[in-house]
């Protein structure tokens, strides 16, 4: 059985983590409260790519966070990385699914009420939905807001109830509580954690928010 949490989903970048050690920014982060890991490369080579997935791996070894490669499956498969996270131009879900088989976690990104209407859903293991808010890490022309979010999540859980469904861009710790209470399994944050001066403590403030939200503080 697969075993995975989306509450605080920690997207490491090259380009959004001020040029620090990922080994030392994921252990952090996953030290203070991050419950997954996704690796997201858009400058390096396939090869140092795996090298840098294998390192984060080694990096979180004898905890139980996984770590998701976007985009790439063919890099989560070499570095033998949990999953994959799966835009709209990348693989389908269903090649994903085939290639990787059965216990991989594969996640996707929904934009548009379209998208969430015609995502793989029996196919995939969560959803992230977004952009929410404005964010520089993206390409986010356009937010769609918490009610966005709410009527993007509702289509796909009409599909398919209980899918784990969280949002994406523009989250920091003074606005996590209302995405969570508006229905949201977890939130995805770049820059906002890897590119802060603690990571330690923004990721401790930032669960915390969530768990507040939920009612368990």
């Amino acid at each position: 059985m697969k075993s995975f949490d989306i509450s605080l989903y920690g997207i490491i970048d090259p380009e959004h983590c001020l040029d620090r050690n990922y080994r030392e920014l994921v252990q952090t982060a996953v030290d203070n409260g991050v419950t997954l890991i996704q690796y997201r490369d858009k400058v390096n080579d396939t090869r140092t790519m795996i090298i840098d997935v294998g390192a984060i791996m080694d990096a979180l070894e004898g905890t139980d966070v996984p770590v998701i490669v976007n985009d790439r499956v063919d890099v989560a498969m070499a570095a033998g990385a949990a999953g994959v996270h799966l835009g709209q131009s990348d693989m389908a879900a269903e090649d994903a699914r085939r290639l990787m088989g059965e216990e991989a976690i594969i996640g996707v990104s929904v934009k548009t009420l379209e998208d969430a209407e015609t995502a793989p859903v029996q196919i995939v293991d969560y959803a992230f939905v977004g952009g929410v808010h404005a964010t520089t890490s993206k390409d986010n022309p356009t937010a769609i807001g918490v009610e966005g979010w709410k009527q993007r999540a509702e289509s796909l859980r009409r599909e398919r109830p209980g899918l784990p469904a969280g949002a994406i861009a523009g989250f920091n710790v003074k606005n996590v509580g209302e995405i969570i209470k508006a229905g949201a399994d977890g939130v995805a944050m770049i820059s906002a954690l890897f590119e802060a001066d603690d990571v330690g403590k923004v990721c401790r403030d930032v669960r915390n928010a969530i768990e507040k939200a939920r009612g368990n503080e």
